[in-house]
């Protein structure tokens, strides 16, 4: 019987001989193995290969048992039970897709998943032999507002609590500036939160644009409670691509100030246009200097981040570094934001007694200082991840496998297993086509003495598309194939299309459980 090459174990990259194991499993997650007689009786439900959601019997078990001769001898000899495999569990999230909290108009979110929906980054996205599959469409996350530049830009619920909290607060301004407004003053107070939001999307745009000019993908733009974020897949492969991509962020709102102030110029003091432009040209210097502040998850602790990686040639070591300048801006906000407030440093009178201000003040301080520190703890994470994910490739993990034709009995498929060392059966068509892969629930649901009358057919699930996986995939392009098409077990092919062997999704979760608990 020709055999995929390969050993017994997950494969290390080469095809030394392989020690036989007892059939196509998987150790178990806490390393015990389950005594073979708790295994499904006749008439007892096992795992349906055809529905993995929803188990059912599996070949004849599924009917009633059909009359069994007198003292039947198996056609060929038994081998021993197959270990039960470990719990089927998703594959590893990549880094895709756990966004970090956003600032107001702060720099481009390189998503972990993640990372979450948008198409898988790097090579090999079309369907077919030895490609991985497309990402199924996710939701978007809020109200869809348009696509600049083929990019969706979403509003999320959190934005309305912020503009009307804006449009509360900033119709008390203009109730002391224009009394003369009335309750009319809401309405210039909405059309100002509008137009400041409108900035921060100018200001997440331009992430957007040079994003998209160093061919990086972006997979959404989001208004959210505390500005925007801009999603961006993959992470920029210079120092000065870094740079660049976090500074136009904060160039943009610079220019929107200055585009405001010159335009408050011919505007006279004290009505409508000139408060609404005065308010505009000051939140968008705001936002400018406060994303300047040099620590992640800001797009100044970006620009750190590059600049130490430049000078280090390590892109970690500037991870670590604006991280932790992160984290030390996060304090200094929880302690100095109040007290320079109460000083009236930042233009209002000292105040000596605590009043409502004074708890809006540290109760705002608390929140900026959180989201910093969280963003900065969370960058620290998704450059961790990063670093181990090549760690994890196809090829090293996947298991040697036996093709037999679909009316092989069980008992004769774990046989040929055993003997050439292979860990996994794939059911083939009279031309040596792969068709469906064999289940190992399914095998453990089948008793023993059944095996040598149930054909493999029956406890096989059929191959799709997104269950064909390169033996060339690594890192996160390996995850985001595995995330398209949840399933327990997938076909790895060479990128001529023949079979490498099954690649099991219990094998992937311990690798990468192993790989992230190993320092950096």
């Amino acid at each position: 019987m020709d055999v995929s090459g390969g050993s017994g174990q997950p494969r290390s990259g080469n095809d030394e001989p392989a020690r036989p194991q007892s059939g196509p499993t998987a150790p178990a997650a806490d390393g015990t193995q389950p005594d073979p007689a708790a295994a499904a009786t006749p008439g007892t439900p096992g795992p349906d290969p055809r529905d993995p959601q929803h188990p059912a019997p599996d070949g004849p078990a599924a009917q009633p048992p059909a009359p069994q001769p007198p003292t039947p001898e198996p056609p060929a000899p038994q081998p021993p039970a197959p270990e039960a495999p470990a719990p089927e569990a998703p594959a590893p999230e990549p880094p895709v897709h756990e966004p970090e909290h956003p600032e107001p108009g702060r720099g481009p979110h390189v998503p972990a998943h993640h990372a979450a929906g948008g198409e898988p980054h790097g090579t090999g996205r079309g369907r077919g032999p030895g490609r991985p599959p497309q990402r199924k469409p996710e939701p978007g996350g809020g109200l869809l507002m348009g696509r600049p530049f083929g990019v969706p830009v979403y509003v999320a619920p959190s934005w309305f609590l912020v503009a009307a909290l804006i449009t509360w607060v900033f119709g008390g301004q203009l109730d002391r500036v224009l009394p003369e407004l009335g309750a009319a003053r809401y309405l210039v107070s909405l059309f100002f939160a509008v137009a400041f939001y409108a900035s921060v999307l100018v200001h997440e745009l331009a992430h957007t644009v040079a994003a998209l000019r160093f061919k990086l993908p972006v997979r959404r733009i989001q208004l959210q409670f505390f500005g925007g974020v801009s999603e961006i897949e993959k992470e920029a492969e210079t120092p000065g691509r870094e740079f660049v991509l976090a500074f136009v962020g904060p160039l943009l709102s610079l220019v929107l100030s200055g585009v405001f102030y010159l335009a408050l110029l011919p505007v006279e003091p004290g009505t409508v246009p000139g408060v609404l432009l005065a308010g505009l040209m000051i939140s968008n210097l705001i936002v400018a200097a406060f994303n300047l502040l040099p620590g992640l998850p800001l797009d100044g602790g970006r620009m750190l981040r590059a600049v130490v990686w430049k000078i280090t040639g390590k892109p970690m070591h500037g991870t670590v570094a604006a991280a932790w300048v992160g984290r030390a801006l996060a304090v200094s906000v929880l302690i100095g934001l109040p007290l320079l407030t109460q000083s009236g440093a930042l233009g209002s009178d000292a105040v000596d007694n605590v009043g409502m201000d004074t708890v809006m003040d540290a109760l705002l301080a608390a929140i900026l200082a959180a989201i910093i520190w969280t963003g900065a703890g969370n960058s620290l994470r998704m450059a961790r991840l990063r670093e181990h994910l090549p760690e994890l490739r196809a090829r090293a993990l996947t298991r040697r496998a036996v093709p037999v034709p679909a009316d092989t009995p069980l008992s004769e498929a774990l046989r040929r297993a055993n003997a050439s060392g292979a860990r996994a059966l794939v059911v083939v068509d009279s031309e040596g086509g792969p068709v469906s892969l064999v289940r190992e629930a399914a095998i453990v649901g089948v008793p023993e003495h059944r095996r040598p009358w149930v054909p493999v057919s029956t406890l096989a699930q059929d191959l799709t598309d997104g269950m064909r996986v390169s033996a060339e995939l690594s890192g996160e392009e390996l995850l985001d194939a595995l995330r398209a098409n949840p399933a327990s077990e997938y076909l790895v092919v060479e990128e001529t299309g023949a079979i490498y062997g099954v690649l099991s999704a219990a094998d992937v979760e311990r690798a990468f459980v192993k790989a992230m608990a190993r320092p950096s």
